[in-house]
């Protein structure tokens, strides 16, 4: 498969990649990935929080590798190390992968919305409503999207400077003592961390849209540090906040943390918050719709803008059909698991086997000429 031309006006900036990789793990998973790393390794959970996060730039750094080898994209890889055929089924795979993964973001959004705001707010109108904006945003184009994420990254987060708020409540003393844990109980809980990690393997996608894509290594690596930093930020006050028997017992404990702050004009802060978070899902939403559209388009030969509507369609379908917490919590925990076998083991085995094709492939092309020469 020949890698497609991208014309120059539809490039973004280098830098723009440090917002797409922070924004698309800053997303729901930050509202409460503490209750599910405590209950294996307690307040030693931040080590995992820290292990995760340095777990990544190695996962991104392979991602770089295997892109600039095919000078491509996912697409590019799969039929370079298992031909035209399976590399098809695989891409397939992956547009079904994005799509869930609207499908968790989109829906778990909604659950807090739902049980925090308006108990009796719909579903169906909802998902349609905002997956009409989403359709309208990626019509604009990858540079749109990208865009929407600079925004969404900047503007709601004086939301990080307010939780800073139950500081003076917090007793860091529920920290020791550390190293109380076993490793496994640790890895465990790193394990834990999947679906607040996940995101910037769309890389794996929108790259060949990057304008010099060689200077955006630097800000991917940068938008991952800053993720971590957040995250163990958001940890640290949290278990420093709550005893582990309340944490077990709250599933939003970023929500329920601003239930401290009050304002003369505003009594319940966290509405704020999840309004603003709004912000914070739109460009999630619009690179997975656009992300999964753009594998079925070189996969099938379909415009992206029928893609897109496609693709929305099966969100829909599956969104409605999600109608508890115990459905939510399962679309959460499959995607989580699918997430973490792609990053941790599918992208360093499709590594490995591509370095394997390439050196193939050069030896042969090397025999090839010396026999032409003799």
């Amino acid at each position: 498969m020949q890698p497609p031309l991208i014309p120059e006006n539809k490039k973004f900036s280098p830098y723009l990649v440090f917002f797409t990789v922070a924004g698309m793990q800053i997303g729901i998973g930050v509202l409460g990935f503490q209750r599910i790393i405590a209950k294996f390794a307690g307040y030693d959970a931040w080590i995992s929080v820290l292990l995760a996060g340095l777990s990544t730039h190695i996962i991104i750094w392979f991602i770089y590798k295997q892109l600039e080898t095919v000078n491509g994209d996912l697409t590019d890889i799969h039929s370079a190390v298992f031909g035209k055929w399976i590399g098809k089924l695989l891409n397939l795979f992956f547009v079904f992968y994005f799509s869930l993964f609207v499908v968790t973001v989109l829906r778990t959004y909604i659950e807090v919305i739902q049980v925090w705001m308006f108990p009796d707010m719909s579903t169906a109108w909802f998902t349609f409503a905002y997956l009409l904006l989403s359709i309208y945003v990626i019509n604009g184009g990858i540079r749109t999207v990208v865009g929407l994420f600079f925004f969404g990254s900047v503007l709601p987060y004086y939301i990080i400077y307010f939780y800073g708020y139950a500081i003076p409540f917090s007793d860091f003393r529920h920290f020791l003592p550390i190293f109380n844990h076993s490793l496994n109980d640790v890895i465990e809980a790193t394990q834990g961390m999947s679906l607040t990690n996940l995101g910037y393997e769309l890389l794996l996608i929108y790259y060949p849209f990057i304008k010099a894509p060689n200077k955006s290594k630097k800000w991917s690596h940068i938008g991952l540090l800053f993720t971590t930093i957040v995250n163990l930020y958001v940890t640290f006050i949290t278990f420093a906040f709550y005893s582990q028997a309340q944490l077990q017992k709250d599933i939003w404990a970023t929500l329920t943390t601003f239930k401290i702050i009050h304002f003369p004009v505003v009594e319940r802060f966290e509405f704020i918050g999840i309004a603003n978070w709004c912000l914070v899902v739109l460009p999630i939403v619009c690179l997975s719709l656009w992300s999964a559209s753009r594998v079925l388009k070189r996969t099938l030969k379909v415009k992206q803008k029928y893609g897109v509507i496609l693709i929305s369609c099966f969100v829909f379908f599956i969104n409605i059909q999600l109608k508890s917490r115990f459905h939510v919590d399962i679309i959460n925990n499959i995607i989580a698991d699918m997430g973490f076998i792609i990053n941790y083991v599918y992208i360093p085995l499709l590594f490995l086997l591509l370095m394997i094709v390439n050196k193939v492939k050069k030896k042969m092309k090397k025999q090839n000429n010396h026999s032409a020469t003799s």
